[in-house]
C-alpha cells in the first residue's frame, strides 16, 4: 500500500538507486498544505529530508510547505515527523497536527474523537469534531508556551523576552520571543500586508540571536479579542498560516497587555481563521479546521 520498488537505475543516491511509487495524501491547515505519507506498517522513506525538498517544489514535486510522516507511538495514539520545504526537520506544527487528527479519524485508523499526537516537541492532546462522519474542526492542547530566552532557544539571558527592541532588515523592531515547541518571534506591526516579507523574512530567521534560527509573526491588533498576521517558517518561508504561529502570537499579545488572557483570540491568517485560547491554567487550546485536498501517487527519486 505504501511503496514499492519500480526498477532498477543504477547508483542513485539517497536511495541506492531503487525508484519508488509512494501513496499519499495532501492536506492543508487554512492553507498550510503538506504531503502526508501513512507510515504506520513501518514503511519510512531512506531519506524523508531529501524526498521532502523534492515533493514540496510547486513546479516540480507535488506542491506543498513540507512532508508530514504519520507513525506509530509507543507513547501515544499516533507520532508525527514533519520535514520542511528545505529538509529541515521540524519539532512541531499546529496545523499538521489537526490534518492527522482528520486523516486518522476519515480513514478508519480509529473511531477516537479524543487523541493523543507525539511529536518532537512532546505529546500534544487533540480533540476531533466530526460531521456526518468526517472531521471537519480539530483542538489542539499545544502545551504551555516556553518564555525563558535560553529554552527557546535565543542568545539571550533573563525569564522573558517581552516586547524587546530587536534590529534587524535595516530599521528597529519591538519583538516578543515563545517557543511553542518551536521558536518564535512576534512583531505588532500597523500593517502586515504592507511588509516586503521576502526580504525582511529571511534576515529575521537567520539572525544570529536565535541560534536555531525562528519563525517570524508580523501582527496586526484589530481589537482586544482579533488579530491579523503574516508569517515567516523557517525552512519554509511565507506560508499561508502556522498553528504554532498563530499559539505565539496569541501569548505574545497578552504578554504585551493587548489581549486579555483565559478568552478567546480570533487569528486572521493569509489561509483562514484560527482561534486560540491561553488558558489561566496554563496551556495554549488552538482550534480550526483540517481538509483533504487529494490522493495520489508519485515516485521518488524522479527520472532524471
Amino acid at each position: 500500500m505504501y511503496h514499492k520498488n519500480i526498477h532498477q537505475a543504477g547508483t542513485h543516491p539517497p536511495v541506492r538507486g531503487l525508484f519508488m511509487r509512494y501513496q499519499f495524501t495532501k492536506m492543508h491547515g487554512i492553507g498550510n498544505d503538506y504531503i502526508y505519507l501513512d507510515c504506520l506498517q513501518g514503511h519510512v522513506p531512506p531519506d524523508p529530508a531529501a524526498l521532502s525538498v523534492w515533493v514540496s517544489d510547486r513546479h516540480k514535486g507535488v506542491g506543498s510547505d513540507g512532508l508530514v510522516l504519520i507513525l506509530p507511538s509507543a507513547s501515544a495514539d499516533f507520532r508525527m515527523r514533519i520535514f520542511n520545504a528545505d529538509g529541515s526537520e521540524a519539532m512541531m506544527c499546529g496545523n499538521a497536527t489537526r490534518c492527522i487528527g482528520k486523516y486518522v479519524y476519515d480513514g478508519g485508523l480509529t473511531a477516537k474523537t479524543s487523541l493523543t499526537l507525539e511529536t518532537n516537541s512532546g505529546i500534544k492532546a487533540l480533540t476531533l469534531f466530526p460531521e456526518n462522519g468526517r472531521v471537519r474542526q480539530v483542538s489542539v492542547d499545544m502545551g504551555s508556551p516556553v518564555l525563558a530566552p535560553r529554552s527557546i532557544p535565543m542568545a539571550a539571558d533573563g525569564e522573558s523576552w517581552v516586547d524587546q527592541p530587536f534590529a534587524c532588515a535595516g530599521r528597529a523592531w519591538r519583538c516578543t520571543a515563545v517557543s511553542m515547541g518551536n521558536p518564535h518571534c512576534v512583531t505588532f506591526v500597523e500593517d502586515p500586508d504592507a511588509l516586503e516579507l521576502e526580504a525582511i523574512g529571511p534576515l529575521f530567521e537567520r539572525d544570529p540571536l536565535f541560534p536555531a534560527r525562528v519563525n517570524a509573526e508580523f501582527v496586526r491588533v484589530l481589537d482586544s479579542r482579533t488579530l491579523q498576521m503574516r508569517v515567516w517558517e523557517r525552512g519554509s518561508g511565507e506560508t499561508m498560516a502556522c498553528g504554532t504561529g498563530a499559539c505565539a502570537s496569541a501569548v505574545a499579545a497578552v504578554l504585551c497587555g493587548r489581549c486579555p488572557r483565559g478568552q478567546e483570540i480570533l487569528l486572521h491568517l493569509r489561509g483562514g481563521d484560527l482561534a486560540v485560547t491561553w488558558t489561566q491554567a496554563g496551556s495554549v487550546i488552538m482550534k480550526g479546521p483540517a481538509e483533504t485536498v487529494c490522493d495520489g501517487t508519485f515516485e521518488f527519486p524522479p527520472l532524471p
